[in-house]
C-alpha cells in the first residue's frame, strides 16, 4: 500500500475493498462450501447475540450460556479470526490451509475452556490446575496470534511485552522505577485467563454484552441503504458552496461515524465519493485525504458509540451511559463545527471554485441544517409523550399499541420513498458533476431514521441498557429490510414482490454476515486488551506510571498532562479505538486523577477518561502509523505521510479540547444548569472558531502574526474565563488547619472545602500530598467531618490525621498514605470557596477585542479587494 500511495496512483475499488477487508473484517473470502460455512458461522454468532441482547435471553437461552456468554462470544471470534485472516501476506485467501482449521478449532476450545469445565473451576475457588495452566498458556498463544492477523502487530505485541513484565519484572535488567517481584507461570494464567480479571474481563463483557450489537445495527443500517443516503444528503445540502464536497465529507462522515466503529472503513466510505470532488474543486491529494481523515476519526468521538469506547467508560467510570454520552455531547460537536470552518477558510483562501450552478445561500443552508437537527431532536424527544399517553390509558395493551403506531408510521415512510426513484451511488469522476436536489431525495430515505429514533428514544428518554436499546432498533432494521424492497415494489405497482422480498432477505443475511466480521477485530482487541487490565491490577504498574509521569515532569501540572497526552498517543499506535481506549484508561486516566489532586486540580473521572480517549485516537492519524491517513492515501492517491501530518495541523482542535475541558469541566455539561448549558454550547461554539481562524492564519481575509497570536488568546479566555477571573479575584480564601471544623460551621450547605493532606507514601515512605473536597453537610462543621471519614489529631499546632475510617469517603482517598511511620499524616491547608464575580465577565473584554480584530481585517480586506 506504502509503495503504491507513494508512486501517486490512487487504488482501484477492488483495491480499497481488498483494504477495508484485510482491516476490518478479514482478506480471506474462500468460495463455494467453505465460504457458505464461514458465512453461516457468522450469521449464527450475529444471531446469538441478538437472542443474549435480547428480553427473552434467559427463556430461549440456558443459564449456562448466558452465564458464560463471553467465552462463547470469544469462541466465534478467534475461530473467525484463523478462517478469515491470513497469516501472512503470501498466504491464500481463496482457501483456508489445514493448519488454520487447526489453529481455529484448538482457539475454539481454549476459549470455551472455562465453560465446558465450569463446575471444576467453581468447585476449586476459581484456582487452576496444571492443567488448567497448560490450557490457559495454549489460549494466550492463540489469542495474541489472531490479534496480530486482525490487528497488525502492534496490540499482540504491546499485550506480549505486559505479559514479560508480569514473568520478569523481578529482573535485574528491569529498571528500579518499574521493578516488582513477579509471579509464577500457574498465578499469571490463572489471572489471565481463569478468572475475569484478565481476557474475560469487563472490556469482553462490554464486547459481548453491548458493542456487537451496535456494530451489527451499522452494518444493517448500511446494508439497507442509509450509508450512500447519508452521504447524498449531505453533498445535496453543502455541495454547491465553496469547498462543497469537503463540507460534505465532515457532515456526510459524522453521520456515518455515529454507527460506525472504525475510522479506517469511515474513511474508505465516504472517502471514495469525497475525495476525488474535493481533489476537482482544487484541494490537493494529501488535502483531500487530510480533511476525510480528519472528519473520519472525529466520528471515533460523537456519540452514541464513541467507537464502542462510550460503553466501556460506563464500566470503568461508574456513572449512566446516559450521562457519558451528555458529557461526550458537546466537544464532539464543536469539534466538527471547527471542522467545517477549516474547510471553508481553506476554500476561501485558495479562492476555490463552486460545483454545479446552484445559487449559493449561505444562511439558508446554515437554517436548513439546524431545523434538521432540531426535528430530529424534538422527534427524539417528543416521542416520550404520546408513549406516555398511550401507557397510561391502557397499560394492558401498550405494547401492541405503539408497536402498531410504529408500524403505520414505518408504512408511511417507505410509501413517500416509493414516490422518488431509489438512491443509486453518483460517479465522482463523471464530466459533469450533478447536485443532489434536497428537496427531491429527502424522502428516499426518511425510514433509515426510524430505527436511530428508536435507539436514541430507549437510550435517552426510557434510558434502557444500551444492548436492549440496540436490540429494539435492531429488531425493526430487521423488518426493514425484509420489507422495504417489496412494500416500494407494491407503492410502485409492480408485480415483482417475492423478488423483491428475496432480495431483502439476501440484504439481511450479508448485513447478518458482515456484522458478524467486522466484530472480530474488536472481540479479540477487548481480549487482548484484557491481558494489560490484567496486568496492570496484578503487578500495580499504573502506581508506577504516575511515579514515572511524575518524575519526568518535575511536579509541573501542564507538562504532567502534555506528557499523558503523548504517552497515550504513543500507546494508541496501530491499535483499533475499543483496545486504543482500554489500554490507555487503564494505564493514563489513574495518572492524571493522582498527579492533578497532588497539584490540587480536583478532575472528575469522565473527564479524565475522555483526555486520554481524544489523545489515543489521534494515534489514527498521525505517523509513522496513521492506519487512517494510510487508507485516506490510498484513495487520493497522495503521499501518506503528507497526508498523515496535514490531518493532524487539521484535528489541533481535536488536541487542544482536551486541556480545555480538564480545566474547564463546564465544556462537558458537569454539574451546569439548563440555562448555563446553552450559554456553554454558544460560547464554545465561538471560542473554537475563533481557535480554528487563529491557527489557520485566516479570518476576514489573512491574519498577521499578532492577529493569530491575538485570536488564540481570545479562543483562550472565552473557553477558560476563571483562568483571568482568578488572577482579578481569588477563588479561594485560605484557613488554618485548625480552624477547618469552624470554618466549615459558617460555610453554606453544598459548599465544597478544599483539603491539602501530606504523608509519608504507602510504598516508598516518601513525602507525598494529595487534595481532597470536602462538601459541606446539614450538621455542620464536626458532622461534616465525621461523615467524611476524617480522624483529626491537633498536636504542637499541627492537625494530625488518623487512618479514616473503612467505607468513608475519604478511605478510598488516603490509602495511599502510610499512617504508621514516625512522620505523621497531617492537614496542611485548608480552603474555602471566596465570593467572586462571574467569570462570564471575561468574555466582555474577549469579544470587544474580537471585535476590534474583525474591525481591522474588514478595511484591510476592502482595499485588498480595490486593489485586485
Amino acid at each position: 500500500m506504502t509503495s503504491e500511495t507513494q508512486g501517486n496512483r490512487p487504488l482501484s475499488e477492488e483495491e480499497l475493498q481488498a483494504l477495508v477487508a484485510s482491516s476490518d473484517s478479514g482478506a480471506r473470502n474462500p468460495m463455494g462450501s467453505v465460504g457458505l460455512f464461514l458465512a453461516i458461522v457468522a450469521c449464527i454468532w450475529s444471531i446469538f447475540q441478538v437472542l443474549l441482547a435480547s428480553p427473552v435471553a434467559n427463556l430461549v437461552l440456558p443459564g449456562s450460556v448466558v452465564n458464560n456468554s463471553r467465552q462463547i462470544h470469544l469462541a466465534f471470534a478467534i475461530f473467525l479470526a484463523y478462517a478469515a485472516y491470513p497469516a501472512l501476506k503470501t498466504s491464500p485467501t481463496d482457501r483456508i490451509p489445514v493448519q488454520d482449521w487447526i489453529l481455529a478449532l484448538m482457539g475454539t476450545f481454549t476459549a470455551l475452556y472455562g465453560y465446558i469445565f465450569y463446575e471444576k473451576i467453581v468447585n476449586a475457588g476459581g484456582k487452576g490446575d496444571d492443567i488448567d495452566t497448560i490450557f490457559a498458556a495454549i489460549g494466550l498463544v492463540l489469542l495474541f496470534e489472531g490479534a496480530r492477523r486482525a490487528l497488525g502487530p502492534a496490540m499482540a505485541i504491546v499485550a506480549s511485552v505486559f505479559l514479560l513484565y508480569v514473568f520478569f519484572g523481578s529482573s535485574e535488567l528491569v529498571p528500579d522505577v518499574i521493578r516488582w517481584k513477579g509471579a509464577s507461570l500457574d498465578r499469571a494464567m490463572e489471572q489471565m485467563w481463569i478468572t475475569s480479571e484478565g481476557v474475560f474481563g469487563i472490556a469482553l463483557g462490554v464486547s459481548t454484552k453491548f458493542v456487537f450489537l451496535f456494530v451489527l445495527f451499522g452494518a444493517l443500517l448500511d446494508k439497507a441503504g442509509a450509508g450512500n443516503y447519508f452521504i447524498k444528503m449531505a453533498f445535496g445540502a453543502l455541495g454547491h458552496l465553496r469547498g462543497g464536497p469537503a463540507k460534505a465529507a465532515v457532515v456526510g462522515s459524522a453521520a456515518t461515524g455515529l454507527i460506525s466503529g472504525s475510522s479506517i472503513a469511515n474513511v474508505v466510505t465516504t472517502g471514495t465519493f469525497t475525495i476525488p470532488l474535493m481533489k476537482r474543486v482544487g484541494f490537493s491529494s494529501e488535502q483531500a485525504g487530510s480533511v476525510e481523515v480528519a472528519s473520519s476519526v472525529n466520528g471515533q468521538i460523537m456519540p452514541p458509540v464513541m467507537g464502542a469506547a462510550a460503553f466501556l467508560m460506563v464500566e470503568y467510570v461508574g456513572i449512566s451511559y446516559v450521562e457519558v454520552i451528555t458529557h461526550a455531547f458537546l466537544p464532539a460537536a464543536i469539534s466538527y463545527i471547527a471542522l467545517i470552518y477549516i474547510v471553508h477558510l481553506e476554500a476561501v483562501k485558495r479562492n476555490m471554485p463552486t460545483l454545479g450552478n446552484r445559487e449559493v445561500n449561505l444562511m439558508r443552508t446554515a437554517l436548513g441544517m439546524l431545523s434538521f437537527f432540531l426535528v430530529f431532536a424534538g422527534l427524539c424527544y417528543g416521542t416520550q409523550f404520546p408513549v406516555d399517553a398511550i401507557e397510561a390509558t391502557a397499560p394492558d395493551a401498550a405494547g401492541l399499541i405503539i408497536t402498531v403506531l410504529v408500524a403505520l408510521v414505518y408504512i408511511a415512510l417507505v410509501y413517500m420513498a416509493a414516490q422518488v426513484p431509489d438512491l443509486e451511488p453518483d460517479d465522482p469522476n463523471a464530466k459533469e458533476v450533478e447536485l443532489p436536489d434536497v428537496g427531491k431525495i429527502y424522502k428516499a430515505g426518511l425510514h433509515y431514521l426510524l430505527p436511530i429514533v428508536v435507539l436514541v428514544y430507549f437510550l435517552m428518554i426510557e434510558q434502557k441498557s444500551p444492548g436492549l436499546s440496540a436490540f429494539w432498533a435492531t429488531a425493526l432494521l430487521f423488518v426493514i429490510l425484509l420489507t422495504q424492497k417489496p412494500l416500494k415494489a407494491l407503492f410502485r405497482g409492480q408485480s415483482n414482490l417475492l423478488h423483491n422480498f428475496i432480495d431483502g432477505v439476501n440484504d439481511l443475511w450479508h448485513g447478518m454476515v458482515d456484522g458478524a466480521r467486522n466484530m472480530i477485530g474488536i472481540a479479540l482487541a477487548t481480549a487482548t486488551a484484557g491481558v494489560i487490565v490484567g496486568t496492570v491490577t496484578l503487578t500495580g504498574v499504573g502506581q508506577v506510571m504516575a511515579d514515572l509521569v511524575e518524575f519526568l515532569s518535575g511536579g509541573n501540572l501542564i507538562l504532567m498532562l502534555v506528557m499523558v497526552g503523548l504517552l497515550s498517543l504513543i500507546l494508541g499506535m496501530g491499535l483499533p479505538t475499543t483496545a486504543n481506549y482500554i489500554v490507555v484508561s487503564s494505564l493514563m486516566a489513574g495518572v492524571v486523577v493522582e498527579l492533578g489532586a497532588q497539584s490540587g486540580l480536583i478532575v472528575p473521572l469522565i473527564a479524565v477518561h475522555l483526555f486520554v480517549f481524544y489523545f489515543g485516537i489521534m494515534a489514527d492519524v498521525t505517523p509513522p502509523v496513521g492506519l487512517a491517513s494510510f487508507a485516506a492515501a490510498a484513495v487520493s492517491g497522495g503521499d501518506a505521510i503528507r497526508t498523515g501530518f496535514t490531518a493532524f495541523f487539521y484535528s489541533l482542535r481535536t488536541v487542544a479540547l482536551p486541556f480545555v475541558f480538564i480545566f474547564n469541566t463546564d465544556l462537558l455539561l458537569i454539574d451546569v444548569t439548563w440555562v448555563e448549558g446553552i450559554l456553554v454550547a454558544v460560547t464554545a461554539t465561538i471560542a473554537i472558531l475563533v481557535f480554528t481562524a487563529g491557527t489557520m492564519g485566516y479570518f476576514l481575509t489573512r491574519s498577521r502574526i499578532y492577529e493569530s497570536v491575538a485570536l488564540v488568546a481570545i479562543a483562550f479566555a472565552i473557553f477558560r474565563p476563571g483562568f483571568f477571573m482568578d488572577y482579578i479575584q481569588p477563588p479561594f480564601t485560605q484557613v488554618q488547619p485548625a480552624e477547618l471544623v469552624s470554618a466549615l460551621d459558617e460555610a453554606p450547605e453544598g459548599t465544597e472545602v478544599r483539603l491539602k493532606v501530606a504523608g509519608p507514601d504507602f510504598d516508598t515512605g516518601e513525602m507525598t500530598e494529595t487534595t481532597l473536597v470536602l462538601t459541606v453537610g446539614a450538621g455542620g462543621g464536626q458532622a461534616s467531618v465525621d461523615e467524611f471519614g476524617l480522624l483529626l489529631l491537633e498536636e504542637d499546632g499541627t492537625v494530625k490525621l488518623e487512618e479514616p475510617m473503612f467505607g468513608t469517603p475519604a478511605q478510598p482517598m488516603m490509602d495511599g498514605f502510610d499512617f504508621y511511620l514516625d512522620d505523621p499524616v497531617s492537614l496542611t491547608s485548608v480552603k474555602v470557596p471566596a465570593d467572586q464575580l462571574p467569570k462570564e465577565l471575561i468574555f466582555i473584554p474577549a469579544l470587544l477585542l474580537l471585535g476590534l480584530i474583525a474591525l481591522m481585517q474588514t478595511g484591510r480586506a476592502r482595499k485588498e479587494e480595490a486593489m485586485a
